[in-house]
């Protein structure tokens, strides 16, 4: 095997192979060979850097030069001036927005300086299609280290004393779900990972699939160990095919270095792993619902209790855990859970993996340590908002969430804390929003995915959301009353106390989080007809300033309706009646003369 002096570490995940990361690397691999440097430098395809917008990524290790918006037409210029005469491609470095400084190394980048990578600790290090570089990273120490020198009881204990919570949105206590389903009588149990990410802007659990599948098999094999299990399942949505392949490469690759499979270790303990495929229904993110549809039922939740833990999959005791609550525990058994309980709060230790999506700057994958505020994230790791906007509020949560703003923008980032403040963990999405986002509008939008997603079992959340829905629908049109306000908090409310999952429960916060914080838009759409950020198409009037216009029929031309009457070098109007606010004149306008009110 060749001694390779340089690594070329190319991201591989879904959103840079999208900007032909793939085929940067097969050029890298093209050019490296035509310099007859084979033996010299080598291409590793990653997982996820995590910065996201400025990806595709190219690390060169060992020293650290981190190239950002790489095109398959730069390889040539990497390898003959970085990797023959050793001199950086300038044009690709990391340029500070703020400080215009150019930042040769991702530690130096502001991005990063704040976060701290554990579930995400290989992403963007390793090559997830190669079992050796998992272990030659301590991968599969941690379920030797259980099988051979501890007990299942022993391994429960760290992981309570750790503190970790899990990932999936609802925070429960990860050891404790362990020793309820180890105290459960059965001799036949499972271990389920959930791997349905269904919220909107969210990537996580899928990234972490794509960059490090190796740590959430053994995290499952520990599990098993603890849990008494002998299977473990996998339930993945079939939108993942980059994160589906590389996980059954995986689950063969631990089978063939007999890390999954019969007598693990040397030892006694067997245990294996299949994937269950979803078809995308957020509903079955429910632990209940996912069982059922991995039973081959209709993806449905059931009243608990009784619990997976002590009645779930076929019937038997099922632990059921999120992906990046998996990707945690192996690290915690190595490092100790005095090591993992030193960060973050009282009450939520260690990280949290957030999928920054919307209206900010640098668009990513972080991880950071509970308790980090959210204007940290947003304007320190997020690089502030696009285009100098203001920034407006942030849904976290998904759509099971809140809508926080300026004042929670000090709230540090822990289960209680979002709790109080009319948000929720969720699994980790956060969009960020901006001026020109109308709050009614962001209402509905996440409303409306939970009515589509609803599962219909339940009354409250099958006609309750849907009702909830039509007056957001009405006062966007600008057909809402006064009372509309009190009727969407009363029915709210209502859905809240009565549904029957967290999907329903969960479902009026965008709605009610809005309210609080941003009744005046509410207001304004009902009282003056009027969308304050000029969003919602139904309350748009578009006018021609007279002053402006020249007569040019530039906008008559454009008009696909017939709406602008006027003769040449004479004042245009819009007949309102006609008009079906397309925005075509504005965009073909040059004088300025149309404007919306």
């Amino acid at each position: 095997m060749a001694d390779y002096k340089i690594h070329l570490l190319v991201c591989g995940g879904t959103g840079c192979k999208s900007s032909e990361s793939q085929i940067l690397a097969e050029h890298l691999r093209n050019e490296i060979g035509n310099q007859g440097l084979k033996d010299y430098a080598q291409v590793v395809g990653t997982g996820c850097f995590g910065f996201c917008e400025k990806g595709p990524i190219v690390k060169i290790i060992p020293d650290n030069t981190f190239y950002t918006q790489v095109k398959p037409e730069d390889a040539k210029e990497i390898v003959e001036e970085h990797i023959v005469k050793g001199r950086k491609v300038s044009r690709l470095l990391y340029k500070d927005p703020k400080t215009e400084k150019i930042i040769t190394d991702s530690k130096g980048m502001e991005f990063y300086k704040k976060q701290v990578r554990i579930a995400l600790r290989n992403c963007g290090v390793i090559d997830p299609e190669n079992i050796e570089e998992y272990i030659a990273r301590d991968g599969y120490s941690a379920l030797g280290k259980v099988l051979t020198s501890m007990t299942p009881e022993e391994t429960i204990e760290i992981i309570k004393k750790s503190g970790l919570r899990g990932r999936g949105g609802a925070g429960f206590p990860t050891g404790l779900k362990w020793e309820i389903t180890r105290q459960s009588p059965g001799k036949e149990k499972y271990v389920v990972c959930n791997a349905d990410e269904g919220d909107p802007g969210a990537f996580m659990d899928r990234s972490i699939l794509e960059g490090d599948p190796h740590s959430v098999i053994e995290a499952m094999a520990i599990n098993g160990f603890c849990t008494g299990a002998s299977n473990g399942l996998v339930y993945i949505r079939a939108e993942y095919p980059l994160a589906i392949d590389r996980l059954k490469n995986a689950i063969d690759q631990a089978r063939h270095y007999g890390l999954l499979g019969e007598k693990i270790f040397g030892t006694d303990f067997c245990f294996d792993i299949t994937l269950r495929y979803g078809a995308g229904a957020f509903v079955c993110g429910e632990e209940t619902a996912l069982i059922h549809s991995m039973e081959g039922g209709r993806g449905e939740p059931t009243m608990k209790p009784p619990f997976p833990s002590v009645k779930g999959y076929l019937g038997k005791p099922t632990n059921v855990n999120n992906v990046e609550t998996f990707a945690s525990v192996p690290v915690i058994i190595n490092k100790g859970f005095e090591w993992y309980s030193s960060i973050g709060t009282e009450k939520s230790k260690g990280t949290k993996v957030f999928a920054l999506a919307g209206k900010v700057n640098n668009v990513g994958l972080i991880e950071v340590p509970m308790g980090i505020t959210l204007r940290e994230v947003i304007f320190e790791i997020g690089g502030g908002i696009k285009n100098g906007k203001k920034f407006k509020g942030v849904q976290i949560g998904g759509p099971s969430g809140g809508c926080l703003t300026h004042k929670h923008l000090d709230v540090p980032i822990d289960y209680e804390s979002l709790v109080a403040a009319g948000a929720m963990m969720g699994s980790g999405g956060m969009i960020i929003m901006d001026e020109d986002d109308c709050m009614v509008d962001v209402a509905k939008y996440f409303l409306d995915f939970t009515v589509d997603e609803s599962c219909g079992k339940c009354t409250p959340c099958r006609v309750g959301n849907k009702r909830m829905h039509e007056l957001l629908v009405n006062i966007t049109k600008g057909n809402g009353t006064k009372d509309d306000i009190d009727r969407l908090m009363n029915l709210g409310n209502v859905i809240r106390d009565t549904s029957l999952c967290m999907l329903g429960q969960s479902a009026p916060n965008p709605v009610l989080s809005i309210i609080d914080n941003f009744r005046e838009e509410y207001e304004a759409h009902i009282a003056e007809k009027k969308c304050p950020s000029g969003v919602c198409k139904a309350l748009m009037i578009y006018e021609i300033v007279p002053e402006n216009c020249v007569g040019c029929t530039a906008c008559a031309r454009a008009c696909p309706v017939g709406a602008i009457t006027g003769e040449r070098k004479e004042i245009h109007r819009i007949d309102p009646s006609l008009c079906i606010k397309c925005g075509a004149c504005m965009d073909r306008c040059k004088f300025n003369a149309v404007i919306v009110n």
